[in-house]
């Protein structure tokens, strides 16, 4: 993970209140729909429901049935279950780009001293 993928992914979800599996779905829903560009009209046509019980869904005060979940996540062209995916708390994402970091200095300081230990066999008169 690149430092602006976990900023893109921080500043997404900081806010999120993740407690229960109706606000994860409620939170996924309305982040599908977003990145979808559909209404809740246009996807309570698609799940073949209200566009109130959508919008209950997405305050977190119904939940459907898996036959429902499985026609709203066909609305959006994924699997049911990836609507309750919950990300990666930014600290995790920090401590793995810290972890990678880390791995990436240590490889470039042995690349280093590789070069001038293998420069120094070499010319052993160049390198003091």
């Amino acid at each position: 993970m690149n430092i602006l993928s976990f900023y893109n992914s921080y500043i997404g979800y900081k806010n999120r209140k993740m407690t229960n599996l109706r606000d994860i779905l409620a939170s996924n829903l309305k982040e599908n729909r977003r990145k979808c560009g559909i209404t809740q009209s246009k996807l309570a046509e698609k799940a073949g429901v209200s566009t109130q019980y959508v919008a209950m869904i997405e305050l977190s005060r119904q939940f459907p049935t898996p036959e429902v979940l499985e026609r709203i996540a066909a609305a959006f062209g994924i699997e049911a279950y990836q609507l309750f995916a919950v990300p990666p708390s930014p600290e995790s994402s920090m401590k793995r780009l810290h972890k990678d970091i880390i791995k990436e200095i240590r490889e470039v300081i042995v690349e280093v001293l590789e070069n001038v230990l293998a420069n120094k066999h070499k010319n052993p008169e160049t390198i003091e």
